[in-house]
């Protein structure tokens, strides 16, 4: 067996060999989601939570009126007030995370969503029920979306969850239209 010397390698490149070059992220598309009660900008950009390969989340456009009706029946968990009872520092705030001349572009809110009885005789009786969600992140720029007019806009969801979110509050099919995925870098307008 031949025996190495001390000040040989073994994991040395050859000096033939290709310089390894690692590999270049995935670029991740951006949603827009046009606003049309907002009278600082016109739409918003947002981008995915988990990006990474092999992730088992999915992205889903939810209906704002709808997505926002099931987390207010949320008794489990932190339920904010409406935009209209927020500190005017807290609306500042979310305005200028959001607004799309920032370079920095927000994640789009991260949600988990259950069924559960409905209130009166029938969820009594175990024959009518309703969506319950849960903001993980994002509740705040939620709201805020949904007061300033978007109609429709991505969240984030665990695959196991995704059917019943579309379920309890998804988009209609015009949303398809009305928000756009572009590359990050491509132009807004």
């Amino acid at each position: 067996m031949p025996s190495l010397s001390p000040s040989s390698t073994l994991d040395a490149p050859s000096s033939d060999a290709a310089p390894v070059v690692p590999a270049a992220p995935p670029v991740e598309p951006v949603w827009l989601v046009p606003l049309t009660s907002h009278p600082w900008y016109d739409h918003v950009r947002l981008k995915r939570v988990f990006v990474t390969d092999g992730t088992r989340h999915q992205v889903v456009l939810v209906d704002a009126r709808k997505l926002i009706a099931c987390a207010d029946r949320d008794d489990t968990d932190y339920v904010l007030r409406p935009v209209v009872e927020w500190h005017p520092g807290k609306v500042r705030g979310i305005r200028e995370f959001l607004d799309p001349s920032n370079p920095r572009v927000p994640q789009m809110p991260y949600v988990t969503v259950s069924k559960r009885r409905a209130p009166g005789v029938l969820g009594w009786i175990g024959i009518e029920r309703e969506g319950v969600v849960a903001f993980r992140n994002g509740q705040h720029r939620a709201r805020y979306l949904a007061d300033a007019g978007a109609r429709w806009f991505p969240v984030e969801v665990h695959e196991r969850e995704a059917a019943l979110l579309r379920e309890v509050c998804g988009a209609s099919d015009d949303a398809r239209t009305a928000i756009r995925q572009v590359a990050p870098d491509a132009p807004t307008r």
